[in-house]
Parts: C-alpha cells; sequence; structure tokens
C-alpha cells in the first residue's frame, strides 16, 4: 500500500477516524442506545430514538450509495458473508441487551463515558471485552459453536440481505431499494413534532455523522482490501470483540499489529475525551456502591457473551450491519430493545406486577 505505512495499520487509522465521529456523537449529540431505550419507555421522549432512525437512514444511503457506485462488494461485507441463524440474533440479543440496562451502557457507551473520565466504564470494557474472547475463542466457543453454527456462504450464495433479497423477488435494484428506504426513514424520523426545534435538530444531526462513521468504515476497508497486499477484512464499527483485540494489542503490541477495530475504539476513547472537553464535561469518576459495581460487571459479562452469539452490538448489528440491511439486524436490535427493556423494568421494580 504504502512504504511507511502497513494495510493493517491503515484500516486501524481508518478506524480511527470513524470512532471519533461516533465518540463526539456520543459526548455532544448524547447519542447513546440505553439512554434512547430510557427515554422511550420512562421519560415519554422519543428524540434520542429518532437519532437512531437518522442514524440508521444515513448509513443505508451513504452504504448502498457504495455498493451502486461498485465502491463496495456486498458480498465481501463481513455480516454478508455467513448464513444468518435466526435464533443466535433473538438469544444473543436478549442476553445483550439485559446485560447494557444492568450495566448502565453498552460497549460505545463504556467507552464514551471513559473518554469523559468515568472509571466506570474502564471496568465494563475489561470485562465486556474479555467475556467477548472466552464466547469467541474460549472455554464456551465450543459450546457456542454448537449451539449457534456459524456456517460462511457457499460461491453464488444468495446473501442475507433485505435489500438483495426484494431484489431477487421484484427484479428492483438492491442499491436502490436500500437508499430509498434509507431516504423514507430520515423522512419519517423528522416528520415529528418533537423534532421541530433546534435542540432536537442538531442531535438529529450527530445521528448523521453516527450513520457516516460507518460508512466510512466500509468504503475504507474496501479500498484497502481491494487495492492493498494484505488480507484486510471488509468491516464496519462494532464494539464486542474488537474491546478484547485492543485489550490484547496493548499487552502484545510488539508482536502483533493494528486493525480496524482497535482503532476505531482508540478513536472513540479520543472523539469522547474531545466532547468531553468541550463541554467542559470531564470528571473523574468511581463506582461508590458495591452492588452497583456487581451490577455492572456482571451487565458487562452478559454483553460480551450476547454480542458474539448475536454476532454484534447494538453499535455493530443496530448500525454496522443495518446499513447493508443483514438479516439479522433488524431481529437483533428489537431483541436487545426488548432485552433492555426487561433488565431496566427488574432494576426499576424488582418485576413488581403493574397495578
Amino acid at each position: 500500500m504504502f512504504d511507511i505505512i502497513s494495510d493493517a495499520n491503515l484500516a486501524a487509522l481508518a478506524g480511527l477516524v470513524g470512532g471519533v465521529m461516533l465518540g463526539l456523537a456520543a459526548r455532544l449529540g448524547r447519542f447513546c442506545t440505553l439512554g434512547a431505550i430510557e427515554d422511550m419507555l420512562y421519560a415519554g421522549s422519543t428524540v434520542r430514538m429518532r437519532m437512531w432512525g437518522i442514524a440508521i437512514g444515513t448509513a443505508l444511503i451513504g452504504s448502498f450509495t457504495l455498493i451502486a457506485t461498485g465502491l463496495l462488494v456486498p458480498a465481501e461485507a463481513v455480516y454478508l458473508r455467513f448464513a444468518w441463524v435466526p435464533w443466535a440474533s433473538v438469544a444473543g440479543g436478549l442476553v445483550f441487551g439485559y446485560g447494557m440496562a444492568l450495566a448502565g451502557n453498552c460497549g460505545f457507551g463504556a467507552l464514551a463515558r471513559l473518554g469523559g473520565g468515568d472509571l466506570r466504564g474502564l471496568l465494563v470494557v475489561l470485562v465486556m471485552g474479555l467475556s467477548a474472547y472466552v464466547a469467541l475463542s474460549g472455554p464456551l466457543a465450543r459450546l457456542r459453536v454448537a449451539l449457534f453454527p456459524e456456517r460462511a456462504l457457499a460461491p453464488g450464495e444468495d446473501l442475507p440481505g433485505l435489500a438483495h433479497l426484494a431484489e431477487r423477488l421484484t427484479g428492483v435494484s438492491a442499491p436502490l431499494i436500500g437508499i430509498a428506504l434509507g431516504a423514507v426513514l430520515i423522512a419519517v424520523t423528522l416528520a415529528s413534532p418533537e423534532m421541530r426545534n433546534r435542540k432536537a435538530l442538531r442531535q438529529a444531526l450527530w445521528g448523521a455523522v453516527a450513520g457516516l462513521a460507518v460508512v466510512s468504515g466500509w468504503a475504507a476497508t474496501q479500498w484497502i482490501a481491494a487495492t492493498g497486499f494484505e488480507p484486510v477484512p471488509v468491516e464496519s464499527h462494532t464494539f464486542s470483540a474488537p474491546l478484547g483485540d485492543s485489550i490484547i494489542y496493548l499487552m502484545t503490541s510488539s508482536g502483533g499489529a493494528l486493525n480496524f477495530g482497535v482503532g476505531s475504539v482508540a478513536g472513540v476513547l479520543l472523539g469522547a475525551f474531545i466532547g468531553s472537553s468541550i463541554r467542559r464535561h470531564f470528571r473523574w469518576e468511581a463506582c461508590e456502591d458495591p452492588r452497583e459495581l456487581r451490577r455492572q460487571l456482571a451487565g458487562a459479562a452478559l454483553m460480551g457473551l450476547g454480542a458474539v452469539v448475536a454476532f454484534g452490538c447494538s453499535i455493530g448489528q443496530g448500525l454496522s450491519a443495518f446499513s447493508v440491511l443483514y438479516y439479522g439486524a433488524p431481529v437483533t436490535f428489537l431483541a436487545i430493545f426488548a432485552g433492555a427493556a426487561l433488565g431496566l423494568r427488574h432494576l426499576i421494580s424488582g418485576f413488581a406486577p403493574a397495578e
């Protein structure tokens, strides 16, 4: 690629740039999965959930524009290279969502909190990264594969994407379907009266930034894979296994290389630090309640396991996989929502019967 930078390091740099965008969206735009769910269920506000609509719509338009112009080959995108396992999306999503409620944020949210000085985020990141590797290649890997077997697609096999399915059924091109769906989603999201004020529109803009971060990941890794000499996966942002990758890199960097995920993790930390400094919100915090600490550690462990089973976290499935309309993305996203709702109810009412 270049004499002074390897393909893997170039991918890490691309991850860093997109990660900074996501970190800024989290700290300046309050882009947060659990926060959006809490606001919707308990505060009567859908603004932050509509930020997700803007982010997904932007990611759809951008990703399918890349596909239409040949800058992204869908068959090489990581989420479209494997057959969908429906029960993995449901089970993994539920476990991840429940763990997210216990921990108080997802892996991405923990990185954003850590970038603002909250050391509780560090504990969540460390435990989630370790837990993800336990399920990915550690003691639970064989059990995971037995319960949720993965299968790479055979050459010429139909891609597990909703737009590509619609193309086979209707003859309308997949890029046109994806772009149109993204535009409709943005239009519907912005149509709400809640979005007709300056603050909500600013948050919508940060949702679009999060979507563009995902698009930048696809574009960069596809270009590197197509023009470089090293095997670089075509991927975008997710925060489950990359947390473990980052821990391993910090311990063994002299014998290993950077990758997109490690760069993405570092980028979110940097972006969150910049954003919290701009807002003057940076301050050191720690957990003072042992029960809270126990709850957060348990939630982080559940998130790591759930994300590996579901093939992605709230960002990985909710944005990156959604941007190429992978079959499992909406199912996993709904399962995460349901798991988080159950976890929040447990925390708030202890499963007390509704009156």
